[in-house]
Parts: C-alpha cells; structure tokens; sequence
C-alpha cells in the first residue's frame, strides 16, 4: 500500500548536505535549506519515503482519481489539512526499565540535599535497585511499554535504553532481556546499552565491582547479544576515568561501542576521555571544558545535552548549547528518562532547550532527530531523522501548519499522528 501525505504545511525535512552526519553551527539555523513550504506531498511506499514534490505533481502522476475518492489501486491520499511534518523524534539516553519509586527524594532536594548527599543516606541509584532486583521480568516488561507508549505520543519513533539498575549478572541480564521484548514487542525502534558501571553496590568494593564487570557481565552480555553499547557513570564519586577507560576499552574487545555519561555535576575531563575512546556520544556534559568540547567535535563524539536533569534537579538549566552552534560543536538533547527524571517527552525538552535556553526551534528539532539518529544507526547503513527520498518514513504530523510548533506545548502532545515506517502508529486527540 502506498501512502500520499497531502496538503502539507511545512515540512521540516533536515536533509542537507551529508544526512549521515549531524547537522551543526549556522547550518542547524538555515530555514530556508532545512524546511519546504507549504504545498508538498510525501509519498511513502511500504516502508520508505518514494517521492517529495508540489502535492498537485504528486496526485496527477500517483493519484489522478482524487478527490473523488481516498483509495484505489494500491494507493490512499491522507489530506492533512496544511499541518507541518517533522521527522520521528529520537531520543538517544534514556532509563526506560526500571521498578520502584524515588518521589520522596524531592523534599530531599527542596530542604538542600544533593544528588551525591541523597545517594549516601540511601536514596539515588542504589534504592532502584534494591527494587529492581526483585521485580520480575513481567513486571519491567509491562511498566517499559507502557513508558514506551507515552514516548510515542509524544513523537517518538526510535529511542535508547540502557540497563543499569541492577549491578549484578543476573539483574542485568534480566534487564537487558525485558529491553529486548520491548524491542520486539513496540513498533518503535528500540537499541539497547549496557550499563552496569552505573554505580558500585555495597556487598563489594570498588575495585572488585570493576573486576566483576569486566570478567563476570560483560563475557555473558557480550555472548548473549544484548546490547550494542556499553554505558558508564563517569563521574566524581563514582567511576574514574581510569576505571572508565578499562571497562570502555574490554567491551571495545567485545565488539561493543560506547556512549558514557560525563561531566554532569563537576569538569572531569570526561568529555576529553569519551572523545579519547571514540564514543559515540557523551551525555550530560554540563560541565566540559572548552578544549574538550573541541576534542569531541574533531573526533566525532556527539555532546548530548540533557536539559530535563537540571529541571527536576531544581538547578538552572545553564547549558553552552548557544555556544555550541557558535563554535560549530555538534551537540543532540535527550530526555534521560529514569526514576528521578521521568519525562518521556522530546517536545518538553525541546521547550526546554527553546523557551529557557533562547535555542530556535528548527536547531532543537535538529538535535532531537537527525543529530541523534547519527549515534544510534551510525553502523546499520541506515539514514534516520530526516524527511528525504530513500529514507525511512517516519514522521510526525503536527496539531499547527509551523513546524516551528513542535516544542512549543510543553504538557500536551504537539504531535496529530504518527507514521514509523510508514504506518500510522500513534493518533493523537487533542486540539
């Protein structure tokens, strides 16, 4: 069955120069090279985008029995009424299997406890999993769909996942196998990333915990193949970037790549070390240094910006993303959805980035689509996050005729429907 999208309004199609590389500086600002008027069609056919032209060219060569009537031949016309078309979001960190609950940690950070402060009395990471390692399989199965499926709503069509929340062999695995179903079970794309060096649990030191990561997990992940990247906390008071560079450089013997989470709360050289080791992107990094940020763009390390964290920290959200396009650094944003951040919505962080930071919506829409889609199917041959001829459809139609208006209904939904790999996957009631 083929699919003609007509009566577009913008369409925000990102495709300009090379689309298997993120878009950066000015580039990320070009309207006029980054959006078609209105007018358009978009023709899908199965899976992929066949044809972008003037919608009239389209219904005489493709359609020439519209308007009197939707469907024949093999062939629908969907009008959409002049609303914009924007690429499937990606959201490229997230959290998305875990069990318990960590609401009472914000009266913790009101009364001036930090992150660090709330972790050593028994809350943060470790008090997920205590509830983690007992919830069964089913359990993080059912509460990561349905996770999923508000991500969804909101746009999303391919998204990360990272384990991490279990710190033992068993825990893990049985995180990353629920990750799988959810793969398998969503019509989103989901990639999985092993995070194990997500902190240290009690019953072992440091040292050993490291140990156990290198000789015990990771053989089993790796054998298994349960995930395509290895993840770690990198951070003061947690892993080192000594103990860093050992884990990344094992799992790199494995055939896994890496995506590390640095530089959140102090400068730890961590964007440098990511950029050193190749990763494929180096999340948080709030704090990195200057020459760091430089080292990433030059070695292909992707800084991605996670605006809600110092949201629902209760911290400003002081992040150099101007800077970035500034400099020509390129950067993507994520929701790091997790038990003390549970925002499944791009278009929130988008708001973020766009209402609080001053970012122009067309280059947050470029760091939630096709800059992060270049971190996640940078080996699978596969052009994501952008609305071009060849590429996967998918897409999604926006409640405004202004792409513009992805990231301005911060709460609800600026998405109409949904369309990932040319079908319609979400449909949205809203306006």
């Amino acid at each position: 069955m083929r699919t003609l999208l007509y009566n577009c309004g913008e369409v925000a199609h990102l495709s300009t120069g090379d689309d298997e590389f993120p878009l950066s500086g000015n580039r990320m600002l070009e309207r006029n090279s980054l959006v078609h008027p209105p007018g358009m069609g978009i023709l899908i056919d199965s899976s992929k985008i066949l044809k972008i032209s003037p919608m009239e060219e389209l219904v005489a060569e493709f359609a020439p029995w519209y308007p009197a009537q939707s469907e024949n031949g093999g062939t629908r016309v969907v009008d959409i009424g002049g609303m914009a078309v924007v690429p499937g979001f990606i959201d490229s960190h997230t959290h998305l299997v875990w069990s318990g609950d960590r609401t009472n940690e914000l009266s913790m950070r009101i009364s001036g406890k930090s992150y660090k402060e709330i972790s050593q009395i028994g809350g943060g990471i470790m008090k997920t999993v205590s509830s983690t390692r007992s919830a069964p399989q089913s359990e993080l199965v059912e509460s990561g769909l349905r996770r999923l499926e508000s991500a969804i709503k909101n746009g999303t069509t391919s998204l990360e996942a990272k384990s991490g929340y279990g710190l033992d062999l068993d825990t893990e695995v049985k995180l990353l196998e629920a990750i799988s179903v959810i793969a398998r079970t969503s019509p989103c794309d989901v990639r999985a990333t092993w995070l194990g060096a997500h902190d240290f649990p009690k019953e072992m030191t440091n040292s050993d915990y490291v140990e156990h990561l290198i000789s015990d997990q990771l053989p089993v992940i790796a054998e298994l193949s349960l995930a395509k990247w290895v993840d770690v906390f990198c951070e003061e008071g947690w892993f080192t970037n000594e103990q860093t560079e050992e884990i990344v450089a094992e799992s790199k013997s494995y055939g896994l790549e890496s995506r590390l989470h640095v530089d959140e709360f102090v400068d730890s050289d961590g964007l440098q070390l990511a950029s050193e080791l190749g990763s494929v992107s180096a999340d948080h990094v709030a704090c990195s240094n200057e020459d760091s940020r430089i080292s990433a763009a030059e070695s292909g390390t992707v800084q991605t910006f996670l605006p809600g964290t110092p949201y629902v920290l209760g911290k400003e959200i002081n992040l150099p993303i101007k800077q970035c396009i500034e400099e020509d650094w390129p950067f993507a944003f994520a929701t790091d959805f997790n038990p003390n951040c549970p925002i499944t919505s791009l278009p929130m962080i988008g708001s973020l980035a766009t209402h609080r930071i001053g970012i122009e919506p067309i280059a947050a829409l470029a760091a939630v689509t096709r800059n992060p889609s270049t971190t996640i199917f940078q080996d699978e041959g596969e052009v994501r996050g952008v609305i071009a001829e060849g590429c996967s459809a998918d897409l999604n139609v926006l409640w405004s005729p202004s792409a513009d208006s992805w990231c301005q209904t911060p709460g609800t939904s600026p998405v109409s429907f949904t369309i990932k790999n040319g079908v319609i996957v979400n449909s949205n009631k809203v306006y």
